[in-house]
């Protein structure tokens, strides 16, 4: 797990960072002894209610995020839209009406909370839930969606390029890539501070979420045709996770 560099001298953070791995012993254990996934059974759970908070936090800022996704139609008004991480489908009531929505996720447990905000979305057309992860998505064909989204995702996954080079991949030419990701803080904020000494522990409770990425560079970095990218401090949201980046790239 790569943490970001952060000033060594200061005995404030080594010593809680100390503090931190201490607190975290019991889970590195429990990973090493395959304990830890009794965890990700329970990790859909505490996912889809903590969504309802957040989805009401960034209502606003997710209606603005996807608002443009129905240009990416084709004539007839079809649209094939992608979803990496999909989860417990917290993004399913921002999408445009009739459109067909491909779902994956690496964690299988999230499929009885995936079935449910299906049925509050009937709006959409659901195709099939593949477990599978964002770096090898082999069961998508090349140039197969219109459009791929990606929102709380790319902060757990263990190749952030990986993934966006499979993204370009399954996306037809003009189609489009929509993001909304937590990313790193400010160096010289508070938040930047917490972010590092407390990441050991947030990446077990988050189930392998990493709160010190600048993902923006990855975006920057992964050959799209167009990158509209915008940072913003999410409402009242965790601090540690409140630096986020949003928008969407062109193939």
């Amino acid at each position: 797990m790569d943490i970001c560099p952060i000033n060594p001298q200061s005995w404030l953070f080594s010593g809680s960072q100390i503090l931190c791995f201490a607190l975290t012993l019991p889970l590195q254990l429990m990973e090493v002894t395959g304990l830890y996934g009794m965890y990700k059974r329970l990790f859909p759970l505490l996912a889809y209610n903590i969504t309802f908070s957040y989805n009401d936090k960034m209502h606003k800022t997710k209606r603005n995020l996807f608002r443009n996704v129905g240009k990416f139609a084709h004539s007839d008004g079809t649209l094939r839209l992608l979803e990496i991480g999909c989860g417990s489908g917290a993004n399913f009531q921002f999408y445009p009406y009739g459109c067909t929505v491909v779902c994956t996720d690496p964690n299988p447990h999230f499929e009885k909370y995936l079935r449910m905000s299906m049925e509050a979305n009937k709006h959409l057309t659901y195709d099939k839930f593949v477990v599978l992860s964002g770096e090898d998505m082999k069961e998508v064909q090349d140039e197969s969606v219109d459009v791929v989204v990606c929102t709380l995702v790319l902060c757990s996954v263990s190749d952030v390029q990986q993934v966006l080079q499979e993204i370009r991949r399954v996306l037809k030419s003009g189609g489009a890539f929509y993001f909304l990701e937590h990313v790193v803080s400010d160096p010289s904020s508070w938040t930047y501070f917490f972010q590092h000494v407390l990441e050991p522990l947030w990446y077990y409770l988050g189930d392998g979420c990493m709160v010190t990425r600048a993902t923006w560079k990855d975006l920057e970095a992964a050959g799209f045709s167009e990158l509209h990218l915008k940072q913003i401090e999410a409402p009242e949201v965790t601090l540690m996770i409140r630096p986020h980046i949003m928008g969407y790239s062109i193939k």
